[in-house]
């Protein structure tokens, strides 16, 4: 006897999950500018790669035993490839309640999506466009609930110390999903259709009688300059997929493999005529510092994180021989490149990512040391130095820093490490020391100034003084530091990545200490 009658019901009930919301809701999400979950899921996939997995879930209204109606659940679940390797993928379908999760199954729940990820190693990437829990939950189970959502959030951190993890904010995104967001080494989010917040518009005219746009509340101005919440912006969200397979490029596909190498097709000895010049003999001068960056990593290869927040550091991931890499320069631009707590913030991350997935870490130093000033002092500066000092001590990866100028006091301290493989090379433009000898003399000398006749021709003649001091070459004979040819810059970075590769074999598997958002 055949099992057609079967067949048939399963592939109704398909149907009216691919359904999701009807047409009702899909033309409401193309009214917002916004792809539909499963449009968003092809558009990131390798063609025809899309697997789906607890496709028939939701909710199904009965007559003598017949389903007479279907609410699909607010999600969609399956596994994808991206440029042919395998990766895990949940999408939120706002056409259905609005992406809100409602009331949660009893026993016998299959593993979630995340779960998933952790058990097959795989990376994992959440496509967000949810608003979180609805009070209209509390109807449809009859109660009220006490908010355990930790039991399902707890495989949502255990999943950052172990396989690559991806949020694409993509439309309004409240509540836990928000949070969600941010539990991730990479998030995005597209200009103008998408917003994050605790508690949305509604929520805050209630509890604090302020009248507010979803988009003043939570938009990509707030959380891609001012708070750092999110890392990157996307002008679309074809843009945005773009930038998901591009980070997942980098990194393996758990913490117990390799980073994948590349095929490279720039010379690793290629040495850059503009690295002789590009540091001005006047420090008051800037420089751009994502020319410098570009000129040593291979062509093409820089991807930034975070480009719109903590612009005082610029952070990202390249290649260099095709090994991929972790690499952060001090900006010049922006606060002189003073480390502030939104820069440090940035490169504790880094530093995380890298320890993580075993990538060596490149550090192009020109550091005036950390943000001064009442400002900084309200933010928290000293905390934020301390996490910054202990992040780079607790790690292992290995890791390179090319003194390009200034490595003044903590904050400089921050680009060495006393342990593991640790290499530093200095440029002839370095100069170094507890504080900057201006700055200084003014605090040091400060009777002799005071007492002399002059002042100020006082100062000036003990900054003079100091400042015969400062040659690097005086510190190289004294210490051995290595002091190089900028042109040479490449080269020795080809070297020491090639090095570093049987370091990062002996470090494969979760890292020492787990990685905190």
């Amino acid at each position: 006897m055949s099992w057609q009658k079967e067949i048939d019901e399963l592939r109704r009930r398909e149907a009216l999950a691919a359904a999701m919301g009807g047409p009702e809701g899909i033309a409401r999400q193309r009214r917002q500018g916004k792809l539909t979950a499963r449009e968003r899921i092809a558009a990131l996939a390798d063609p025809g790669s899309f697997r789906e997995f607890m496709a028939l879930s939701g909710v199904g209204t009965y007559e003598s035993g017949e389903l007479t109606g279907f609410t699909p659940k607010p999600f969609v679940n399956g596994t994808i490839t991206i440029d042919g390797r395998k990766a895990f993928v949940t999408a939120g379908d706002f056409t259905v309640r609005g992406g809100s999760g409602g009331a949660r199954g009893g026993l016998g729940q299959e593993l979630s999506v995340t779960q998933r990820a952790i058990e097959w190693q795989l990376p994992y990437i959440r496509l967000l466009d949810a608003s979180g829990g609805s009070v209209r939950s509390f109807e449809e189970i009859g109660r009220t609930y006490l908010p355990d959502g930790n039991a399902w959030s707890i495989y949502e951190v255990q999943a950052l110390s172990l396989v690559p993890t991806v949020s694409a904010v993509l439309g309004s995104v409240a509540g836990l999903p928000a949070i969600y967001a941010c539990l991730a080494h990479f998030s995005v989010m597209v200009k103008d259709i998408s917003q994050i917040f605790p508690g949305g518009p509604p929520v805050v005219k209630a509890a604090l009688g302020i009248d507010i746009t979803k988009e003043e509340l939570g938009g990509d101005h707030i959380h891609t300059r001012v708070s750092g919440c999110i890392d990157n912006l996307a002008e679309t969200e074809a843009d945005a997929f773009a930038q998901i397979r591009r980070f997942l490029s980098f990194l393996p596909s758990n913490v117990n493999e390799p980073a994948p190498r590349r095929p490279a097709d720039d010379d690793p000895l290629r040495a850059e005529e503009a690295l002789l010049t590009i540091v001005p003999h006047n420090r008051r001068q800037i420089y751009d510092a994502h020319k410098l960056l570009n000129l040593v990593v291979d062509r093409g290869s820089f991807f930034e994180i975070a480009p719109r927040y903590g612009r005082a550091r610029i952070t990202g991931l390249a290649r260099i021989d095709g090994y991929p890499v972790g690499i952060m320069a001090n900006s010049p631009r922006h606060y002189g490149g003073s480390t502030d707590v939104a820069a440090g913030s940035k490169v504790i991350r880094l530093i995380q990512l890298c320890d993580t997935f075993h990538l060596p870490l490149v550090s192009l130093a020109d550091e005036p040391g950390f943000m001064v000033g009442p400002e900084s002092e309200k933010l928290g500066i000293e905390r934020a130095g301390a996490r910054l000092v202990a992040s780079v001590c607790m790690s292992r990866m290995p890791w390179i820093t090319i003194v390009i100028g200034k490595l003044f006091g903590v904050a400089g301290q921050c680009h060495h490490r006393p342990s593991g493989m640790f290499r530093r090379f200095a440029w002839p433009s370095a100069t170094w020391g507890s504080m900057h000898i201006a700055g200084g003399v003014s605090a040091a000398y400060r009777r002799e100034i005071e007492a002399a006749p002059e002042p100020d021709q006082k100062r000036q003649e003990i900054e003079a003084r100091l400042d015969a001091l400062a040659s690097p070459f005086l510190t190289a004979e004294a210490t051995g530091q290595d002091i190089i040819d900028p042109r040479e810059t490449r080269a020795h970075l080809v070297e020491f990545v090639h090095d570093a590769q049987r370091i990062l074999a002996t470090q494969l598997g979760p890292p020492p200490f787990p990685y905190l958002p």
